[in-house]
């Protein structure tokens, strides 16, 4: 895929991504995991949202864990992100690349994610659409909300 395919505008706000180019190959440094990555649609969606979280929701960079593993049943799964406060998960980033639509069955990978995590809010985006949810547990329903909520609102 050629760079400027990957590197698409998106709806997010803009923030400052550490690129390079060798043999062709574009690489993003991600500061999460702290090395050079492949840029990938995916994780050009992937590094725009976790760092938007940081500069404008005031997210602590060393309170989210990107690509982070989980056990279930018996298989590896990995969350783009999930951001923990007062050492528990409370919410979970999950990024698709800007070709595929946010539906039921991306919501279900949210879900299984959240089976094993019990978290408070779900973000799921394609870098064009966004969805957040507060997740009410008395009444086992989801809340849309219109923005990602302040860290210190968690």
């Amino acid at each position: 895929m050629r760079p400027e395919e990957i590197m698409r505008p998106l709806n997010l706000p803009k923030v400052p991504l550490k690129l390079t180019r060798k043999d062709g190959v574009v690489y993003v440094w991600d500061a999460f995991r702290k090395k050079q990555l492949v840029l990938t649609p995916e994780e050009w969606v992937r590094q725009h949202i976790l760092l938007a979280m940081v500069n404008h929701a005031e997210y602590p960079l060393h309170l989210i864990s990107a690509e982070h593993a989980l056990n279930i049943n018996g298989l590896t799964r990995r969350c783009d992100g999930v951001v923990f406060k007062d050492g528990k998960p409370v919410l979970i980033v999950e990024c698709k690349a800007p070709h595929i639509p946010l539906d039921e069955k991306v919501m279900h990978q949210v879900a299984q994610y959240n089976f094993k995590l019990q978290v408070d809010y779900l973000l799921l985006t394609n870098g064009l659409q966004t969805i957040v949810c507060k997740i009410n547990a008395a009444e086992q329903k989801l809340e849309y909300i219109q923005n990602i909520p302040k860290f210190s609102t968690l």
